[in-house]
């Protein structure tokens, strides 16, 4: 009986251990160390997303609202950079990580493959990389709210 008690205690152990590892999560607004925008993370479907909801300097030179504009695909140039979807495809992985997304950096075009790992409940590394994740760029972002 003392081994079943024991046995119970620690399977209740593991899976409130087990439970509090996964509580850290990314949902919610965040900005990063430039502070020029602060960032959504959202539940898209199974999966998680990421769109932009503000810009510190909303305009451009001419006084319109930034745009796309080093987009690749030209048809995508005129769309406001408020309101992009430019994060997509995270699902958890462990440790609360999140990996297998994509980010796109409007400022330059270009897209990669990135994972967000929450540090604590208001810190998170976000990671670019293209191939391998030990080559890229890291950015600590805080939450917001």
């Amino acid at each position: 009986m003392k081994k079943f008690l024991l046995l119970s205690v620690a399977i209740l152990f593991g899976l409130l251990s087990s439970a509090s590892a996964q509580s850290l999560s990314p949902l919610g607004v965040w900005t990063n160390a430039e502070k020029k925008a602060t960032f959504e993370i959202y539940k898209c479907g199974t999966k998680l997303c990421g769109k932009i909801v503000s810009l510190t300097v909303p305009n451009d030179a001419s006084g319109k609202p930034k745009t796309d504009t080093q987009n690749p695909e030209p048809k995508l140039r005129t769309r406001p950079r408020l309101g992009m979807v430019f994060m997509n495809g995270f699902e958890y992985d462990e440790s609360n990580k999140w990996d297998d997304g994509k980010i796109y950096d409007p400022e330059t075009g270009k897209t990669y493959s990135c994972y967000m790992k929450m540090i604590n409940a208001n810190t998170m590394e976000v990671k670019g990389y293209i191939g391998f994740s030990l080559i890229g760029k890291s950015q600590t972002w805080t939450r917001v709210k």
